[in-house]
């Protein structure tokens, strides 16, 4: 069991965000890497449709909020069939064949964890296995070329999702994961829960499976089985008991605002889920609630979880006994409330608890105050007495550094530090006496435009001090190496994998740059081009960014971004805007609710630095980013400055509804993030970059709640844009892409303001954007073509 920070536990349902991939997060994020025992797949269930109204005089596109009504699925496939006469059957191109190749490549590097003391497990998919299989080897195998794999589960042999699975339904099942019986020492790993999504929305269905002989257990023999998919946070407490959050009814009355479980019950082996006992129950308002029990170190501990924003928490705890003698239900001792801040996160490593502030913080009874972004360590009864008085501080940000994860072992946790975007490692070990020692680690570990990230080898992280060490940059294709002992060998382990180079990088060069933003503020970036391009303004480049929730855009290798763009001789740049996490909680701070138009202001100045560089020219330069990223470009779209430096643009799964937006789907958990429109205060601010809103009344002077619409920047025009999404995102909303590509179309176009306008919705994939590989390959294809066409760069 990973050691514990459980603040943000409800992130895991969102993943990260990267160069290539885009996600806003589901509620609660894993912090710096350490999950909950029940985080280890924790499952997001809300429901995959929202009523929504009918075309009105003030929305006149609201009937589009309607996800699987027949007139909006005629306008989703007359877009589709418009944007493919446009552009080209993406999945008749070379692009599409060869990203379809690399993405079902053999020579991809498996991933693997190490159950108990057997075998290692890896998810896999390619051309062969498209859904997927999830299957297992020996570690000595592993370390062969051709490892010897035996299937556990083929999802493709499974039988298809119905009705009965969910009341709108894909074809296709999508891996969301597995949750591992944890019985503490001595225990026998040989139980698991699978998260199956249908069609790759949110909401999960559940099942159990025995490890050794590789089955599905039914009710009927006693097993957990959870039929109708919904968004649910699911987990062994014992090996008889399950402390499980879901839509129990059917209805919604046990889920949140947010769409998130609310009320959390106890529900025993052997039992039909309606005998279920409930036993904690959060507020409707909250975003979720939870109840967590595991095993750590030789301890045992079970929290209660308020997430009351997608920032703040409340916590209860109590030692629990784990033997099945006391289950959740049962009378024992009492929970009590965690004297920490709303804002912190806390966890566990055995019997110490962990602490990681988001805000200044003076403990009771302390002098001392620690400063945002600090991970602080003491005794968990200590913090249950609210005796601070014994504290270690295990990191101190500094203005150019930051935590950006941790990874912990039996004996050891290592820090991921990042300064200006670039990591290295700090070693901690805890001895025999409960004290903790700084360990020197190896330096200048990292260059410029790569990165080094840590995984346990085995799923019990208490296992063992060994870890594996993924190595590899925008240029550099992965490498995998075991470190053993990360406190004997973390400078350099046994090499076992190598990525292939999926592109030619010969030529290419990575340049990390810095700009100032509209108030000074340094914004850095990387650039990806050729060394011998001509600074001539000439370049077609894309700009991709985040600026969101605190998640940093870190280097990484993109096989598709070299294939399909670096190698036709385009210009990737990544920006590490304000709103991220790449310089703590302060950087993420500095753009949240009524201050988010600073990290458009940074996309502005990086987008200029880069034209006052001559890398590009605005004819040449695109952006792109999706779901929090989509929010971005949609304002991009429409403000005045930064609508004049872009050519084109691609907006993918995005927000751009600010008004509505807290009412679709998950969308109230983010309102920590963005603001609530319903509250004048916070509408104020929200208004100034609700994109919806800025393109409708703003750039085209249509009128607002009655009031006479103004133009505020008659010179406007949209630069060329592609919007992607899912009809079965059920986590941001498909209407914000349909609404504003359809004012785009019938008001902004009569115009003249906006000639080149596509639009693409994939009917799989909820918010990833698609399901399988294929659909990977062709949203991708479509998007390279579309910049390809767009900005003039050669294309097949």
């Amino acid at each position: 069991m990973p050691t514990r920070l459980c603040a943000a536990s409800f992130l895991s349902f969102l993943g990260a965000r990267s160069a290539s991939s885009f996600s806003i997060p589901s509620a609660g994020a894993a912090a710096h890497g350490q999950r909950p025992a029940f985080a280890r797949k924790m499952t997001d269930t809300s429901t995959p449709t929202t009523e929504a109204p009918a075309a009105t005089a003030t929305d006149p596109h609201a009937f589009l909020e309607e996800v699987l009504s027949e007139d909006s699925l005629a306008w989703v496939d007359a877009r589709n069939a418009a944007c493919f006469s446009a552009l080209g059957d993406p999945g008749e191109t070379a692009d599409y064949a060869r990203l379809l190749s690399i993405m079902d490549s053999a020579d991809k590097i498996p991933g693997v964890a190490q159950i108990g003391d057997g075998d290692y497990y890896n998810f896999w998919q390619d051309e062969t296995h498209v859904q997927g299989i999830w299957r297992r080897t020996s570690p000595a195998s592993y370390k062969t070329g051709s490892p010897e794999w035996t299937t556990v589960l083929d999802l493709d042999a499974l039988d298809p999702p119905d009705e009965k699975t969910a009341a709108a339904t894909g074809t296709t099942w999508v891996w969301h994961g597995s949750t591992l019986l944890d019985e503490g020492p001595g225990g026998k790993w040989d139980r698991a829960l699978i998260a199956l999504s249908p069609g790759g929305s949110d909401a999960d269905t559940t099942r159990e499976i025995d490890l050794v002989s590789g089955k599905f257990v039914g009710a009927d023999d006693g097993g957990f089985e959870l039929p109708k998919a919904a968004k649910t946070s699911c987990a062994y407490r014992t090996r008889d008991e399950l402390l499980i959050g879901t839509d129990f009814a059917g209805d919604g009355s046990t889920m949140t605002d947010s769409g998130y479980p609310r009320v959390i019950k106890s529900w025993k082996r052997g039992t039909p889920l309606s005998e279920a006992v409930t036993i904690f129950e959060a507020e409707q308002a909250d975003i979720a609630g939870a109840q967590f029990a595991y095993h750590d170190r030789g301890a045992q501990h079970e929290f209660r979880m308020r997430q009351i924003t997608f920032y703040t928490s409340t916590y209860e705890y109590r030692v629990p006994v784990l033997d099945g003698s006391q289950p959740a239900d049962a009378e024992g001792a009492a929970f009590q409330k965690v004297p920490i801040p709303e804002d912190a996160s806390i966890g566990t490593y055995g019997t110490d608890a962990m602490i990681t502030l988001r805000t200044d913080w003076c403990p009771p009874g302390s002098d001392t105050t620690y400063v945002a972004g600090s991970l602080l360590v003491t005794t968990m009864s200590a913090v249950m007495a609210s005796d601070f008085s014994d504290v270690l501080v295990m990191f101190t940000p500094t203005p150019a550094k930051s935590l950006s994860a941790t990874t912990s072992t039996k004996d050891y946790i290592v820090l991921s530090v990042l300064e200006d975007v670039r990591t290295t490692l700090v070693l901690w070990k805890r001895g025999d006496d409960g004290t903790w020692t700084n360990i020197p680690a190896p330096e200048d570990a990292v260059r410029v435009g790569e990165d080094v990230s840590l995984g346990n080898v085995n799923r019990d992280d208490a296992h063992d001090n060994a870890v594996f060490l993924w190595r590899n940059g925008y240029l550099v294709p992965e490498t995998l190496e075991l470190v053993a002992d990360v406190g004997t060998s973390l400078a350099a382990g046994e090499p076992l994998k190598a990525g292939p180079a999926h592109f030619d990088a010969a030529g290419l060069i990575v340049e990390q740059n810095f700009c100032a933003s509209a108030d000074g503020t340094r914004i850095p970036y990387f650039v990806i081009r050729r060394a011998d391009a001509p600074l001539d303004g000439e370049n077609p480049t894309l700009l991709d960014a985040y600026g969101g929730f605190e998640i940093s855009m870190l280097p990484g290798y993109s096989a598709g971004v070299g294939a399909a763009w670096l190698e036709a001789g385009g210009v990737k740049v990544i920006a590490n805007i304000r709103g991220g996490g790449e310089y703590g909680p302060a950087w993420h701070q500095a753009a949240l609710r009524e201050k988010k138009y600073k990290s458009y202001e940074d996309m502005e100045a990086v987008a200029q630095d880069l034209i006052d560089r001559k890398i590009t020219s605005p004819a040449k330069l695109a952006c792109i980013g999706g779901s929090n990223g989509g929010l971005m470009v949609g304002n991009l779209l429409t403000r005045p400055i930064s609508s004049r430096l872009f050519g084109a643009a691609v907006c993918q799964v995005p927000l751009l509804d600010m008004k509505v937006y807290s009412k679709l789907l998950a969308g109230a958990s983010w309102m920590a993030e963005y603001g609530n429109p319903d509250v004048p205060g916070d509408w104020s601010f929200l208004r100034k970059h609700s994109a919806y809103h800025m393109l409708r009344h703003d750039c085209l002077g249509l009128s607002e709640d009655g009031a006479e619409g103004v133009v505020t920047d008659p010179e406007w025009q949209c630069p060329k844009t592609l919007f992607t999404t899912s009809t079965r995102d059920d986590r941001v909303h498909p209407g914000h892409a349909r609404k504003m590509v359809r004012s785009l179309l019938e008001e902004a176009r009569p115009l003249g303001k906006a000639d080149v306008v596509h639009y693409w919705e994939n009917i799989e994939g909820g918010h990833g954007g698609a399901a399988d590989n294929k659909q990977r390959a062709k949203m991708w294809a479509l998007t390279y073509s579309f910049l390809k066409q767009t900005l003039g760069l050669r294309s097949d």
